[in-house]
């Protein structure tokens, strides 16, 4: 997670540099397989327009086989800086690799929303159109409609834990902040060491101006997308960064690999907590 800085566009995200809608090639693979399934589907979240452009948020579901009790509610969000899309891309292949084997998801319900700054990610740009780093904007009574509907969807969807996807231009590898319920960090360790299978973990003590564990960063900035205070009990919450420098293909992977380890691990804290 970069700081906040206004950013030039990065080449080769642009509009001029994709033919055609660079939202809808991305999306394209899940929206087909959405068609006639009843275990992925989606929805718009948001509709508005900037610049008379019109832009929106979508919002895929995907409903894991039933686990024998209620199902686990996880929100899995990216692109909430445009410059960022490795996490979109990996997060589009996550939900394309369940929606072909859903056992990993058995127990689960995943909201998936890859493209939360859809003008950001059209322009290739950390900001939103507005000129606004929207991962600074959240419970601060924002009006931009990005920040309202993602509110709306932490607020409405209770989730058990969220994931936010981002890379960082500055790291040198895989880390992760640790935020929420008191096991989000004992999450955090596995899912790190998945993703270190594809890329190195970054080690130092310092990463993004906090200081770090092993790669586990415990302090955050203000106004970052994260569920509401008034959630009981509260969801865990792990920010995962990769280092954008590395290849975009190992950046996806480490990414994909961290989600299935996230629904790994958390299953497994469930089932421990329940005795079973």
């Amino acid at each position: 997670m970069k700081r906040s800085r206004l950013r030039q566009r990065r080449p080769g995200l642009g509009p001029t540099a994709l033919p055609g809608d660079p939202i809808e090639r991305l999306l394209r693979p899940l929206r087909g397989l959405a068609r006639g399934s009843e275990e992925l589907y989606e929805k718009t979240i948001a509709q508005f327009s900037r610049e008379g452009m019109r832009f929106e948020i979508p919002r895929f579901t995907l409903l894991g086989p039933p686990g024998g009790g209620d199902p686990l509610r996880i929100g899995v969000f990216a692109a909430i800086h445009g410059d960022e899309p490795e996490g979109a891309m990996a997060l589009v292949d996550f939900v394309r690799q369940l929606a072909a084997d859903p056992e990993p998801a058995r127990g689960y319900h995943i909201q998936a929303y890859p493209v939360c700054n859809p003008s950001g990610f059209v322009d290739g740009t950390r900001h939103s159109r507005a000129g606004l780093d929207l991962n600074r904007e959240f419970w601060r009574g924002s009006r931009e409609p990005e920040v309202s509907a993602l509110e709306g969807e932490l607020r409405s969807r209770r989730f058990h834990g969220i994931v936010s996807l981002h890379s960082d231009d500055t790291a040198d590898g895989v880390y992760a902040f640790a935020r929420g319920a008191t096991i989000t960090e004992g999450l955090v360790r596995p899912v790190l060491a998945a993703a270190s299978r594809h890329l190195p973990l970054a080690d130092g003590p310092i990463i993004d101006g906090f200081e770090a564990d092993r790669g586990v960063l415990r302090d955050c900035y203000q106004g970052i997308l994260t569920n509401p205070d008034e959630l009981h009990p509260a969801p865990f919450e792990i920010i995962f960064e990769t280092p954008q420098r590395a290849p975009r293909d190992l950046q996806v992977a480490a990414t994909t690999a961290a989600l299935f380890s996230v629904l790994d691990e958390y299953r497994g804290f469930m089932a421990t907590g329940d005795n079973i």
